[in-house]
This record gives C-alpha cells, structure tokens and sequence, in this order.
C-alpha cells in the first residue's frame, strides 16, 4: 500500500458500496493499518462517533487476491456490514461474504512464513524431490512470488541444481526482507518494468519506495486503460471493416455477372433474326447459330426448353436489360463502399499512431458522429457536449509541433485534427504535405509568408513520411502544395481530402526527435 499523488475523477453515479462508505466512514479516523500475516490482506481500523454519537470502532478489510478479491466493512464484533461482492458456499465459495455474518479470514493451505523460526524447519517443510525449488518455495509459503525468488536466484547466483547452502541463503534473505523495520526500501524494476521485487538497502531516502509504487501503478493503469480502450474500439471498427469488405466482395460478383450482359444481348439477337429457320414444334435445350459479328461462325446458344425460341430471346433481352441498369448503380455502389472502406482503415491507423487515452477519446468521438458506425457502436456513455463547436475544436486541437530549421511545423493526430490543422488553422500561404496514396497525418509547415528551400520541403515530407502508414519503409512518396490548393469536396469524410497543383519527392521517413 501507498499514498498517491493521482487525483482521479469521480464517477457519475456512484457505486451502491460507495455510498455505503460515505455513510459509515465519514468523519472518521484511521486507527491502524495492518495485514495479516504476509497474505494480500489489508485491514483499516477506524474510530469515531455514529449518528447516535456512540464511540464505535470499524474495519474495513481489503482482500487482494485477483479475481477473489474483495472489500468487506465490518464493524466492532466483526459483523459483515457490507462488502463490494457477495460471496457464499452455495455458489463454490469456501466462506459466506454476506451482511450480517461473521467475517472470516480466507482458507489457505500453504505455510506462514513467520512461523517458521529456523532454517531446519524451513529446509524440513520444502519438497526437495521437486527439480523446480521456484515453485516449490512458492507454492509452499505465504507471500513469497516466484518473481521475487527468481530475482534472488540471479542476485545470489545460485545454479540450477540448488543445495542445501542455497536453499541456506534463500532463506536467510528472505528473513532479513521481512524483519527489516526501515522504510529505506529500494524497489527494484524487473521484466521491462511489467513487474518489481523489493530489495533491502540502507542507503536510499525515506518513502522512495511510496512514490516508486505510485510512480509504477499509476502508469501500469493508465496504460493497461489506454490499452483496452484502444483494443476495444478498434475490435468494433474491425468488424465494420469486415462488413464493408464483404459488401464490396459481394458487389464484384455482381459486377462480373454485369460482364456478360453483352452476350446475352447477343443470344437474344441471334435467336430473334433466326426464328424463321428454328422448329418450334421440337424441344430442345441448346441451338446453334451464326454469328453474323464474327464471320458467321458458329455458335451454340443455351435455351431454356420448357419456352419457345422466341421467349427465350425475351428472356435474354430481359437480363441484359437489368445487368446493364444494374451496373450503373453497382457500380457507385462500389465507388460508395471503396470510400467507407478507405475510411474505415484509416481509424485504424489513428487508432495504432494514438499514445495516449485522450487521443483514442477523440477518435471514438469522431466515430460516433459518423453515420458508418451506427449500428455498431450501441454505447451511449459519451454524451454529446453543449459547448460551443469552435470552441470545443479548439480545446481538442492539439497537434504535434516540430521545429525544423527555424520553421513550426505541425502534424495531425486523427482525422478531425487533420481537417482542422488543414482548413482552419493554415494559412493560404503555408505549406501541406501527405503521403501519396498512403493513410496518414497531414502536416502543415507554418511558412510565414517566405520562400522555403527544397531542404526545407523534404524534411517535413520525411516528417509526413514517418507519420504515416509506411513510417517503417525505405523510401516514401509525399505530396506537397500550398494550403490554398487544398479543398475538401463537400459531405467528405473527416481528413479526406482533394489537392491540386502538388509536386512529389520520394523521401526515408524521420522523426526529427
């Protein structure tokens, strides 16, 4: 446990447990904080007066056990209060969590490390018949990881095939850990800091290890919460590509059915100038006919022989009719579909440039006001804001900002950043640059009204370059043009964009970091 220096903000509606909180814990003072033997159980004594201005004594009992865990508030004769989750036998619990029954501490069946008092009776409770002595001290005693026993396999070099001398030494380091009474704890960071171990020292200052701890959990949230929004909205979009990719599969079939439309135009010609010679009387399935486009060869046209020859040539007329009106509008169809699609994807690449929460919260403001995502997105959690629009834009707008030889150079971080950046922040005279045909930031470079170098020019294209899909590439085209050149045709997604007068430059992606 720690004291933290982040602020959190309070939800809308407060959880029911909370409220019960409130009533209960207000105004009162925390007597001790303790745990129970070196189990992940926290217990917040408190003491004060009730509403009948009683004394009274109440515990609040932090259970940190994963997916077991829990919160349980008791009172003086520890009585369940009340608890976040209620827990019982009937539902393959091993104790009742429930109001109005007794609190009791949950069953374990691994050994108190503070019971044991020497290493022979250490050495006597281990399975020295296991290969893997990790997982046997873990799997044996309370509170000791395998995380922490693997960093003091490495801290005390101790080889795969322990001894008993090791086995000395791991527990003798484990002792002198917990019976250490100082804070001046060092923690110490382990796995690509997914992970600590506590490591005692008597030269760090008071309290580091407290804003380690807050420093470490703070930002394990934060990105464990950026994360899951980030996967989850990108899982929704994902399946409105998945959609919109079947569609346009389904109207290229229809547009290869379109393909044929001449030729049924053909049969139904053919038959139609031959009525004459053709036997109406016999039923056949097949007739062959010169082609009078192709020298008059032959050519074996498929009949329907359940109708004569001449609704036959009808019918034929009729699908070559309905193909050629229906490859007009499959056609926009396509168009229509290829544009949502070209969209859609790129989302997903703001979704994988985002770094942090706010920027994956704009992004799912920006699908929410998009008619594409509709049916998809069922959460109503974010409420539209009353605040003035021009206002909102600019409290939402901010871009990065690179300085290049003397010069401010600005770089869009989602679609409505892009058209804002673009076609309200830039002046006429600026420059935009954008990668050809690939998704990606536009980025504006604030001229000032001079005439920049082609130096210049290729280093905000590299920027553009490395801000966009093919940052990972060799060589990257980039497009340039002035501002005033930069239109964006009307009922156009966000960030979409048409440009004229541009010059290209084929450039290696950079950051200029």
């Amino acid at each position: 446990m720690h004291l933290t220096t982040t602020s959190k903000p309070n939800p809308l509606n407060a959880l029911n447990f909370c409220m019960l909180l409130r009533k209960h814990l207000i105004g009162m003072k925390i007597k001790s904080i303790s745990n129970y033997d070196l189990e992940r159980i926290i217990t917040i004594e408190l003491e004060g007066f009730n509403e009948l201005n009683d004394f009274v004594t109440k515990k609040l009992i932090i259970e940190l056990m994963g997916k077991h865990g829990n919160i349980i508030l008791v009172n003086e004769n520890n009585i369940i209060i009340d608890s976040i989750r209620h827990l019982d036998t009937l539902s393959n619990s091993n104790r009742d969590i429930l109001p109005a029954h007794e609190y009791t501490l949950p069953i374990s069946d691994k050994i108190s490390f503070l019971d044991i008092n020497s290493f022979e009776e250490f050495y006597n409770s281990v399975n020295r018949d296991s290969s893997n002595y990790i997982n046997t001290i873990s799997n044996t005693f309370t509170g000791i990881s395998k995380n922490h026993l693997q960093y003091l396999s490495k801290k005390l070099n101790l080889s795969s095939n322990i001894t008993k001398d090791d086995l000395e030494k791991v527990y003798n380091t484990l002792k002198n850990t917990i019976n250490t009474e100082t804070l001046a704890c060092i923690p110490y960071e382990i796995s690509s800091k997914t992970d600590y171990v506590i490591d005692v020292t008597d030269t760090y200052p008071p309290l580091s290890v407290n804003f380690f701890l807050d420093d470490f959990y703070s930002n394990k949230e934060t990105s464990e919460e950026f994360k899951n929004y980030r996967n989850n909205i990108l899982k929704l979009i994902l399946a409105e590509l998945k959609k919109y990719t079947k569609r346009l599969n389904n109207i290229n079939k229809k547009l290869e059915e379109c393909n044929s439309m001449d030729t049924y135009k053909l049969y139904g010609e053919l038959i139609t100038a031959n009525l004459y010679k053709i036997d109406n009387s016999k039923n056949i399935d097949k007739i062959e006919l010169e082609n009078y486009y192709d020298n008059n060869k032959k050519i074996s046209i498929p009949l329907d022989k359940t109708i004569s020859p001449a609704y036959n040539a009808k019918k034929y007329f009729k699908k070559y009719n309905k193909l050629k009106n229906a490859l007009q509008i499959v056609g926009e169809q396509k168009k229509d579909t290829a544009k949502e699609i070209d969209y859609i994807e790129s989302i997903i690449y703001e979704l994988d440039s985002a770094k942090t929460i706010n920027d994956v919260h704009l992004i799912y403001e920006e699908i929410t006001e998009n008619v594409i995502f509709k049916d998809t997105l069922k959460d109503k959690s974010v409420k539209k804001s009353t605040k003035n629009k021009k206002k909102k834009q600019e409290e939402e707008f901010s871009p990065l900002i690179f300085v290049i030889d003397g010069y401010t150079v600005y770089v869009g971080k989602n679609n409505k950043q892009n058209d804002y950046l673009t076609l309200k922040f830039a002046h006429n005279n600026d420059m935009w640059f954008h990668t050809k045909s690939i998704h990606g930031s536009h980025v504006i470079l604030k001229t000032n009204g001079d005439e920049v170098s082609q130096e210049l020019i290729n280093k905000c294209s590299s920027l553009a370059a490395f801000h966009s899909k093919a940052s990972t590439s060799s060589n990257v085209t980039v497009d340039y043009t002035f501002v005033r050149y930069v239109k964006k045709p009307t009922n156009a997604k966000p960030g979409m964009v048409i440009y004229t007068n541009y010059d290209s430059v084929t450039v290696k992606p950079n950051n200029f970091e």
